[in-house]
């Protein structure tokens, strides 16, 4: 399997990725490509004793930053290392893209250079958050920030797909993201949705409320990308939040009392790690995309190319592709009876 990996990408670009690439590549079996600068990333590698077995290039000088345009990946930086990865990816070089560089850009780069399932309407921005039962799939995460009620029910299709084949949730709970658990709740966009999903044949549970994702009553969230993208930033800011709190209360507790409860700190903490889960996928693109966090040091690349390889094993994309179709039959065998 061949994982391309942008080596510019990220605030910690190259070393990080450079780091998480030679871990993958031994612990995982994978051949990893880094899109980037060859030559400064060869100095980098005999610099820090960081062996590239297993490891090719794909060289450029070219980066996009924070600071660029979206679409500055199909127009003035068309052979950047974001660009030049995911054209490779869609020439079949590779199985799966990972990069931390620009949200944005990555998105439009995966959108038109890599290109949507055929029927997929968006694709979504898909992370993972701890819940008490393990993790729940946030469909979107903040790539379409207004949508409507037929893209909410491809969403939750696919985040399903998702939970199934890559965390091994058999038939995972859908819930859409609401301001109260009644089906009149909500705007137009999630009472129509509502309609769709019970119409469906998913395993829907209907609203779910905020204060009700943590406690895992859902495996697939459903909402738009601008309120998606709040859920999740909040997420992160509590998880900060609470490690900051026990650390000051063990603080005090002294040396024995902490030692104790060391392992279930470290636990809580590896929750809200974006390090420990890898990224967030991009899900309804034709080829597996991982955007990873934009502050990924060695041990998060490493976590985010091992999710790209659960995608590739798990036939994400294809699964997806299959599913729609069957759907699609379906509605055309229901409209020749009608």
């Amino acid at each position: 399997m061949r994982i391309i990996l942008d080596a510019m990408g990220g605030d910690n670009a190259p070393l990080a990725p450079l780091e998480g690439a030679a871990r993958a590549v031994k612990d995982l079996g994978v051949e990893v490509v880094l899109s980037g600068d060859e030559n400064r990333i060869r100095a980098l590698a005999q610099e820090n004793q960081i062996p590239l077995d297993g490891i090719s290039f794909l060289h450029t000088e070219e980066i996009i930053t924070m600071e660029d345009q979206p679409t500055d990946i199909v127009k003035a930086k068309k052979n950047c290392s974001m660009a030049l990865g995911m054209q490779k990816l869609s020439e079949d070089e590779g199985d799966a893209f990972v990069s931390a560089g620009n949200s944005g850009a990555l998105l439009v780069g995966a959108t038109m250079i890599v290109r949507r399932i055929k029927g997929i309407k968006r694709a979504a921005m898909a992370p993972l958050l701890p819940t008490t039962a393990g993790h729940a799939i946030l469909m979107d995460g903040g790539a379409n920030v207004e949508c409507r009620p037929e893209m909410l029910e491809q969403f939750g299709i696919m985040g399903s797909i998702y939970m199934d084949k890559v965390m091994h949730i058999n038939n995972p709970r859908v819930a859409i993201i609401n301001n109260g658990a009644e089906e009149c709740k909500g705007r137009e966009l999630e009472q129509e949705a509502y309609k769709l999903f019970e119409a469906g044949d998913l395993n829907f549970e209907g609203n779910i409320e905020a204060r009700d994702i943590p406690a895992g009553t859902a495996d697939v969230l459903v909402t738009d990308g601008f309120t998606g993208n709040i859920v999740l930033k909040l997420y992160e800011g509590l998880g900060k939040f609470f490690a900051g709190k026990m650390k000051e209360m063990f603080s005090g507790a002294g040396k024995i009392g902490a030692l104790f409860m060391m392992d279930k700190i470290n636990d809580f903490k590896d929750a809200f790690d974006y390090k420990k889960v890898g990224g967030a996928v991009l899900l309804g693109i034709c080829k597996p995309v991982i955007k990873a966090h934009g502050s990924s040091n060695g041990e998060a690349f490493f976590h985010a190319i091992r999710q790209a390889k659960n995608c590739v094993d798990g036939r994400i994309c294809e699964t997806i592709t299959d599913a729609l179709a069957a759907r699609k039959e379906k509605e055309k065998a229901e409209a020749e009876e009608a």
